[in-house]
């Protein structure tokens, strides 16, 4: 069996992910990674055959997307091109994590598509979301990467399609301490902002920048690009973690029994929708860098206990048998 399995780059999680289920997707047949996007800063670490520059969401310095910026740095004549030009019919199934191209291109022509991805979880009437969601903003969140048949990750069982997260390797393997430093990563906001705001605490922080060049020391803040490695290492020692609202990086500090604020990034749904559902689950969120709240959470011990056991085989296992005409077509190498 042939499978495509498309990926955007926006962000880091979806790369972080895709990173445990490629090899089991392999087990099934001859897989072609198809990868879209331009602003993720860790590697997957497999071979990419079909690398497009696709849509990107674009952030401001202040928590915020950039309209401006997400409407001036794509290339949409392009990324036509892109869906025109795509073969998927070459494909005996295509798997989509929230990808454009593949999904735009099935649109068009056909093809065997569903969407298995965190975005796909906030379709469903179950998932938590809050009450007053912007129309246009819904609009274009659901229209990006359109695929009827839809499986979801989210962090509770909503739903009988939504799955709990996905915990790779790297993040069980780790073995954690508590070294009393906070991690922070919040590419939304200015380096400048983020220190203006955290050296009015009493704790210690390391930040991951996504501007940065070398590492740096200012008041109580240690700065340092973006390193995988020494990311994961950092948070496996850390009291806790302070971040956006997205799904991955808080489903893994939850995971490592870590203290999470979150920030959601101003005008990005997804991101307000895990805000609202990890409020409920009892996680500190905030709508902006505000050191009282911070400097709050920082004396505060609270972790929300959560059980998140690594089912992902199944999980694949389930979504291939269900979407292939035949389970005479499945592959087993």
């Amino acid at each position: 069996m042939k499978i495509l399995y498309a990926v955007q780059k926006t962000g880091n999680g979806h790369l972080a992910r895709a990173q445990e289920i490629i090899p089991l997707l392999e087990k099934y047949g001859d897989v072609t990674v198809l990868t879209s996007g331009s602003q993720s800063q860790i590697q997957l670490g497999f071979p990419v055959a079909l690398d497009f520059k696709g849509i990107s969401l674009f952030y401001g310095s202040n928590g915020n997307v950039s309209f401006l910026k997400t409407l001036f740095k794509n290339n949409y004549a392009q990324f036509i091109y892109q869906v025109l030009k795509l073969n998927v019919h070459k494909f005996d199934l295509i798997i989509n994590d929230y990808e454009p191209i593949s999904a735009w291109a099935c649109k068009f022509k056909g093809g065997n598509i569903v969407a298995l991805s965190h975005q796909s979880s906030l379709f469903f009437n179950e998932t938590p979301k809050p009450k007053k969601i912007k129309w246009l903003s819904w609009k274009i969140f659901k229209n990006y990467a359109p695929v009827v048949k839809k499986y979801g990750f989210h962090f509770e069982e909503y739903n009988e399609h939504i799955f709990r997260p996905v915990i790779r390797k790297k993040i069980s393997d780790l073995k954690t301490s508590n070294a009393g430093h906070y991690v922070v990563y919040l590419p939304s906001f200015s380096d400048i902002k983020i220190i203006k705001e955290l050296k009015k605490t009493s704790a210690n922080w390391i930040i991951f920048s996504k501007t940065a060049t070398a590492s740096y020391t200012a008041n109580n803040c240690t700065v340092f690009p973006i390193d995988e490695n020494e990311f994961l290492k950092s948070i496996a020692n850390s009291a806790g973690v302070l971040c956006n609202a997205g799904f991955e990086l808080p489903a893994e500090t939850l995971f490592l029994k870590k203290k999470l604020f979150v920030i959601p990034i101003k005008k990005q749904i997804e991101q307000e929708c895990n805000a609202f559902a990890l409020k409920k689950m009892g996680v500190l969120t905030a709508k902006n860098l505000d050191f009282n709240l911070i400097e709050m959470w920082v004396l505060f011990n609270r972790i929300i206990p959560v059980n998140y056991t690594s089912n992902i085989e199944d999980i694949i296992e389930d979504v291939i048998l269900e979407n292939t005409q035949s389970n005479n077509e499945l592959i087993f190498i």
